[in-house]
């Protein structure tokens, strides 16, 4: 803690050396789920979030449900021409071995580097080839409905598990996988 110019008690900010920034959508942008990871996972430290406008990009809905809560999660497809906004984590390595723990890395999601699309911080910084959790498996790439898929921000979780359709063969970005060590 240190003190402003008025004599406020103000917190240190934090260390952002050796943080690595992931895209974040759906449920890992929500703040009871960063709570859920410290209570369950053991997840420590501040959690540096940042704003950013993800073009040639969407969170949509996956073909699959999670097992805990039978709810349908989201996961990330090329959709060239949508811009939405997420967030982005920077993640200690401690924090990124945590979110491996909970996306289950190299089953159900890949840790990727995502070459399509663009992701633009809020000051106007371009993160180019962002990390993210991509769908690995056949539950975790898109459901199709209609023969496309189904963006986060068009139907509410509440409906999302109603949804009926196939699942894509592909979630259609551009990635290079990161190997788990």
């Amino acid at each position: 803690m240190h003190f402003d110019g008025a004599g406020y008690e103000v917190p240190d900010p934090p260390d952002l050396e050796g943080r690595l920034p992931v895209l974040a959508y759906g449920s890992n942008a929500c703040p009871s789920k960063i709570t859920w990871l410290r209570e369950t996972l053991g997840l420590t430290g501040a959690v540096t979030v940042l704003h950013a406008k993800c073009t040639g990009l969407a969170a949509v809905w996956a073909s699959g449900r999670r097992v805990v809560d039978d709810q349908r999660p989201a996961t990330l497809a090329a959709m060239p021409g949508v811009v939405e906004e997420h967030a982005v984590w920077l993640a200690t390595p401690e924090q990124l071995r945590v979110l491996d723990v909970c996306e289950g890395r190299g089953h159900r999601y890949h840790l990727a580097r995502v070459h399509t699309g663009e992701v633009t911080l809020a000051n106007g910084a371009v993160l180019p080839d962002v990390l993210a959790y991509v769908g690995a498996s056949a539950i975790r790439l898109p459901l199709l409905v209609g023969g496309n898929p189904v963006r986060v921000a068009d139907v509410p979780q509440a409906q999302a598990g109603a949804l009926i359709g196939e699942t894509a063969t592909t979630h259609g970005l551009s990635v290079t996988v990161i190997e788990t060590e």
